[in-house]
Protein backbone atom coordinates (compact mmCIF):
# COMPACT_ATOMS: atom_id res chain seq x y z
CA UNK A 1 0.00 0.00 0.00
CA UNK A 2 3.14 2.65 0.00
CA UNK A 3 2.56 3.40 -3.88
CA UNK A 4 -0.94 4.73 -2.83
CA UNK A 5 -0.05 6.56 0.28
CA UNK A 6 2.86 8.14 -2.03
CA UNK A 7 0.43 9.15 -4.56
CA UNK A 8 -1.90 11.06 -1.80
CA UNK A 9 1.17 12.26 -0.72
CA UNK A 10 1.83 14.14 -4.14
CA UNK A 11 -1.72 15.50 -4.53
CA UNK A 12 -1.82 19.13 -5.13
CA UNK A 13 -3.92 19.39 -1.33
CA UNK A 14 -4.17 23.65 -1.65
CA UNK A 15 -5.32 23.14 -4.66
CA UNK A 16 -8.19 20.91 -3.49
CA UNK A 17 -8.62 23.20 -0.45
CA UNK A 18 -9.23 25.91 -2.36
CA UNK A 19 -11.33 24.28 -4.80
CA UNK A 20 -14.05 22.89 -1.74
CA UNK A 21 -13.98 25.97 -0.28
CA UNK A 22 -15.27 27.71 -3.05
CA UNK A 23 -16.64 25.00 -4.68
CA UNK A 24 -17.61 22.74 -2.64
CA UNK A 25 -15.75 20.34 -4.72
CA UNK A 26 -12.76 19.14 -6.16
CA UNK A 27 -11.73 16.73 -8.90
CA UNK A 28 -8.47 14.81 -8.38
CA UNK A 29 -7.95 13.55 -12.28
CA UNK A 30 -5.67 9.31 -12.36
CA UNK A 31 -5.90 9.03 -9.02
CA UNK A 32 -6.38 4.81 -9.16
CA UNK A 33 -4.86 2.93 -11.77
CA UNK A 34 -6.95 0.76 -14.20
CA UNK A 35 -6.11 -2.50 -12.97
CA UNK A 36 -6.73 -0.70 -8.93
CA UNK A 37 -10.14 -0.28 -10.52
CA UNK A 38 -11.16 -3.38 -12.38
CA UNK A 39 -10.08 -5.09 -9.09
CA UNK A 40 -12.59 -3.55 -7.26
CA UNK A 41 -15.42 -4.34 -9.39
CA UNK A 42 -14.07 -8.21 -9.65
CA UNK A 43 -14.99 -8.40 -6.01
CA UNK A 44 -18.21 -7.23 -6.55
CA UNK A 45 -19.97 -10.83 -6.35
CA UNK A 46 -17.45 -11.74 -3.21
CA UNK A 47 -19.68 -11.63 -0.33
CA UNK A 48 -17.30 -12.27 2.49
CA UNK A 49 -16.72 -8.48 1.84
CA UNK A 50 -20.20 -6.94 2.54
CA UNK A 51 -22.24 -6.25 5.17
CA UNK A 52 -25.17 -5.09 3.88
CA UNK A 53 -26.93 -4.77 0.03
CA UNK A 54 -29.28 -2.36 -0.73
CA UNK A 55 -31.88 -2.35 -3.92
CA UNK A 56 -32.72 1.04 -4.96
CA UNK A 57 -36.10 1.10 -6.34
CA UNK A 58 -37.48 -0.87 -3.16
CA UNK A 59 -36.77 2.18 -1.15
CA UNK A 60 -37.39 4.49 -3.30
CA UNK A 61 -33.49 5.63 -3.65
CA UNK A 62 -33.54 5.44 -7.76
CA UNK A 63 -32.63 1.97 -9.64
CA UNK A 64 -29.37 0.44 -9.05
CA UNK A 65 -27.82 -1.43 -6.23
CA UNK A 66 -25.29 -0.86 -3.58
CA UNK A 67 -23.19 -2.93 -1.23
CA UNK A 68 -21.44 -1.55 1.98
CA UNK A 69 -18.33 -3.24 2.88
CA UNK A 70 -17.75 -5.26 6.48
CA UNK A 71 -14.74 -4.61 8.53
CA UNK A 72 -12.06 -4.73 8.38
CA UNK A 73 -11.98 -3.38 4.69
CA UNK A 74 -10.06 -4.01 1.92
CA UNK A 75 -6.39 -2.87 2.29
CA UNK A 76 -6.58 -0.15 -0.59
CA UNK A 77 -10.00 1.40 0.75
CA UNK A 78 -8.47 1.36 4.37
CA UNK A 79 -5.28 2.84 3.24
CA UNK A 80 -7.33 5.73 0.82
CA UNK A 81 -9.51 6.61 3.65
CA UNK A 82 -7.04 6.68 6.54
CA UNK A 83 -4.63 8.71 4.71
CA UNK A 84 -6.79 11.42 2.85
CA UNK A 85 -8.73 12.22 6.06
CA UNK A 86 -5.99 14.06 7.32
CA UNK A 87 -6.13 16.07 4.45
CA UNK A 88 -9.30 17.16 4.53
CA UNK A 89 -9.75 17.95 8.27
CA UNK A 90 -8.48 21.32 8.23
CA UNK A 91 -11.30 22.37 5.40
CA UNK A 92 -13.83 20.39 7.90
CA UNK A 93 -12.78 22.32 10.82
CA UNK A 94 -12.70 25.85 9.03
CA UNK A 95 -16.12 24.86 7.78
CA UNK A 96 -17.64 24.66 11.24
CA UNK A 97 -16.23 27.31 12.59
CA UNK A 98 -16.89 29.84 10.03
CA UNK A 99 -20.69 28.45 10.69
CA UNK A 100 -20.35 28.22 14.23
CA UNK A 101 -21.09 24.98 14.35
CA UNK A 102 -19.10 23.40 18.24
CA UNK A 103 -17.58 20.51 16.64
CA UNK A 104 -13.54 20.36 16.54
CA UNK A 105 -12.49 17.12 14.14
CA UNK A 106 -9.00 15.48 15.41
CA UNK A 107 -6.44 15.05 13.24
CA UNK A 108 -6.23 11.30 12.81
CA UNK A 109 -9.07 9.06 11.85
CA UNK A 110 -8.97 6.48 14.23
CA UNK A 111 -9.94 9.41 16.44
CA UNK A 112 -12.62 10.46 14.81
CA UNK A 113 -14.13 6.29 14.43
CA UNK A 114 -13.68 6.35 18.19
CA UNK A 115 -16.18 9.39 18.42
CA UNK A 116 -18.61 7.55 15.99
CA UNK A 117 -18.04 4.37 18.01
CA UNK A 118 -19.24 6.24 21.68
CA UNK A 119 -22.17 7.19 19.57
CA UNK A 120 -23.44 3.98 18.65
CA UNK A 121 -22.43 4.74 14.95
CA UNK A 122 -20.11 0.78 14.68
CA UNK A 123 -21.31 0.34 11.31
CA UNK A 124 -18.32 0.46 7.96
CA UNK A 125 -19.63 3.45 5.47
CA UNK A 126 -17.64 2.65 2.03
CA UNK A 127 -19.40 1.08 -0.27
CA UNK A 128 -19.55 -0.54 -3.77
CA UNK A 129 -22.90 1.15 -6.20
CA UNK A 130 -23.73 -0.74 -9.55
CA UNK A 131 -25.94 0.89 -11.81
CA UNK A 132 -27.43 -0.73 -15.51
CA UNK A 133 -28.88 0.45 -18.22
CA UNK A 134 -31.59 3.52 -16.60
CA UNK A 135 -30.08 3.13 -13.63
CA UNK A 136 -29.88 6.35 -11.37
CA UNK A 137 -29.11 7.83 -7.70
CA UNK A 138 -32.02 10.22 -6.24
CA UNK A 139 -30.54 13.35 -4.44
CA UNK A 140 -29.10 12.73 -0.72
CA UNK A 141 -26.82 12.77 1.89
CA UNK A 142 -24.81 10.62 3.61
CA UNK A 143 -24.59 11.33 7.17
CA UNK A 144 -25.82 7.83 8.89
CA UNK A 145 -26.20 9.42 12.49
CA UNK A 146 -25.55 12.78 14.92
CA UNK A 147 -21.53 12.48 13.84
CA UNK A 148 -20.42 13.03 11.16
CA UNK A 149 -17.42 14.45 8.75
CA UNK A 150 -18.76 16.86 5.78
CA UNK A 151 -16.43 15.48 3.38
CA UNK A 152 -16.40 12.22 1.55
CA UNK A 153 -14.91 10.77 -1.70
CA UNK A 154 -16.02 8.80 -4.77
CA UNK A 155 -13.88 6.85 -6.93
CA UNK A 156 -15.12 5.92 -10.60
CA UNK A 157 -14.43 2.90 -11.68
CA UNK A 158 -16.09 2.69 -15.44
CA UNK A 159 -14.76 4.97 -18.52
CA UNK A 160 -17.98 6.96 -19.33
CA UNK A 161 -18.63 7.21 -23.08
CA UNK A 162 -17.04 3.67 -23.37
CA UNK A 163 -18.40 1.54 -20.75
CA UNK A 164 -21.54 3.88 -20.55
CA UNK A 165 -23.73 6.73 -21.14
CA UNK A 166 -25.57 9.29 -19.36
CA UNK A 167 -24.86 8.69 -15.53
CA UNK A 168 -23.18 11.84 -14.87
CA UNK A 169 -22.46 12.99 -10.65
CA UNK A 170 -24.90 15.73 -10.03
CA UNK A 171 -24.36 18.11 -7.36
CA UNK A 172 -27.15 20.58 -6.01
CA UNK A 173 -26.37 23.85 -4.13
CA UNK A 174 -29.52 25.49 -1.98
CA UNK A 175 -28.91 29.17 -1.24
CA UNK A 176 -31.22 30.65 1.11
CA UNK A 177 -34.13 32.56 -0.48
CA UNK A 178 -33.16 31.45 -4.08
CA UNK A 179 -33.42 28.54 -6.74
CA UNK A 180 -31.36 25.73 -6.18
CA UNK A 181 -28.61 25.25 -8.69
CA UNK A 182 -27.57 22.48 -10.24
CA UNK A 183 -23.94 21.38 -11.06
CA UNK A 184 -23.13 18.38 -13.58
CA UNK A 185 -19.81 16.37 -13.50
CA UNK A 186 -18.14 14.23 -15.73
CA UNK A 187 -15.44 12.43 -14.22
CA UNK A 188 -13.09 9.59 -15.40
CA UNK A 189 -12.22 6.36 -15.14
CA UNK A 190 -9.61 6.21 -12.33
CA UNK A 191 -10.25 9.75 -11.14
CA UNK A 192 -11.27 10.89 -7.59
CA UNK A 193 -13.86 13.17 -6.49
CA UNK A 194 -14.04 14.56 -2.81
CA UNK A 195 -17.12 16.79 -2.22
CA UNK A 196 -19.15 18.23 0.81
CA UNK A 197 -21.55 15.81 2.37
CA UNK A 198 -24.21 18.37 3.26
CA UNK A 199 -22.93 21.90 3.23
CA UNK A 200 -20.56 24.31 2.88
CA UNK A 201 -20.49 27.24 4.39
CA UNK A 202 -20.76 30.86 1.89
CA UNK A 203 -19.44 34.29 2.63
CA UNK A 204 -22.47 36.85 2.48
CA UNK A 205 -22.38 40.23 3.43
CA UNK A 206 -23.40 40.11 7.14
CA UNK A 207 -20.51 36.86 7.68
CA UNK A 208 -20.91 33.57 6.44
CA UNK A 209 -24.05 31.66 6.06
CA UNK A 210 -24.77 27.88 5.15
CA UNK A 211 -25.28 26.66 1.45
CA UNK A 212 -27.01 22.98 1.52
CA UNK A 213 -25.80 20.60 -0.97
CA UNK A 214 -27.10 17.08 -2.02
CA UNK A 215 -25.43 14.54 -4.57
CA UNK A 216 -27.03 11.88 -7.08
CA UNK A 217 -26.16 10.28 -10.66
CA UNK A 218 -28.78 11.22 -13.69
CA UNK A 219 -29.74 8.45 -16.17
CA UNK A 220 -27.44 6.35 -17.28
CA UNK A 221 -28.50 5.71 -21.14
CA UNK A 222 -26.05 2.38 -21.79
CA UNK A 223 -24.00 0.24 -20.54
CA UNK A 224 -22.85 -0.64 -16.60
CA UNK A 225 -21.46 2.06 -14.41
CA UNK A 226 -20.11 1.09 -10.67
CA UNK A 227 -18.56 3.78 -8.31
CA UNK A 228 -16.95 2.76 -4.67
CA UNK A 229 -17.88 5.66 -2.41
CA UNK A 230 -15.75 6.58 0.81
CA UNK A 231 -17.71 8.35 3.81
CA UNK A 232 -15.41 9.06 6.84
CA UNK A 233 -17.54 8.45 9.44
CA UNK A 234 -19.72 5.30 10.42
CA UNK A 235 -23.26 4.45 10.92
CA UNK A 236 -25.77 3.21 13.14
CA UNK A 237 -27.10 0.95 11.18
Amino acid sequence: MNNIIRRIERIDWQNVTEALHQNGYAVIPGFLSDNECEALKSDYDNVDLYRKTVVMARHRFGLGEYKYFNYPLPDLIQTIRTNIYPHLVPVANTWFKALRIDMDFPLEHTALLQQCHNNGQRKATPLILKYGKGGFNTLHQDLYGDIYFPIQLVLMLNEPEKDFTGGEFVLTQQIPRAQSKAIVLHPKKGDALIFTTNFKPEKGAKGYYRVNMKHGVSEVKEGSRCTLGIIFHDAAS
